[in-house]
């Protein structure tokens, strides 16, 4: 299943345990993108945020990711994050928070 969070944004949660993101995580989609992703998390058993099909991302979606890495750990759920942007890498390792996501 797929759901949009807005535009540019997608959340496919079809495969058990994994949430899919795809198109932007950006300024423009980041609340929306956090919003449906933690309503997931809190729905079910997730291990796995895939970000393979982000195309683009900014601060802003590292804020995200960073984001539900935190409220995953909150709550007690081990997620990985995993296919991240090479764009999104590097920004986390300039903030010095790629330790928060790995």
């Amino acid at each position: 299943m797929t759901a949009a969070a807005g535009h540019g944004f997608q959340l496919d949660t079809g495969t058990p345990g994994t949430l899919g993101v795809r198109g932007e995580l950006s300024f423009d989609t980041a609340a929306a993108a956090l919003q449906a992703i933690q309503s997931a998390l809190a729905g079910g058993a997730v291990s796995h945020l895939d970000l393979a099909g982000v195309r683009h991302s900014d601060s802003a979606g590292l804020a995200c990711v960073l984001a539900v890495a935190a409220e995953a750990a909150r709550r007690g759920q081990a997620l990985q994050v995993v296919h991240m942007p090479a764009g999104m890498q590097a920004l986390a390792q300039v903030c010095e928070v790629d330790r928060l996501i790995a």
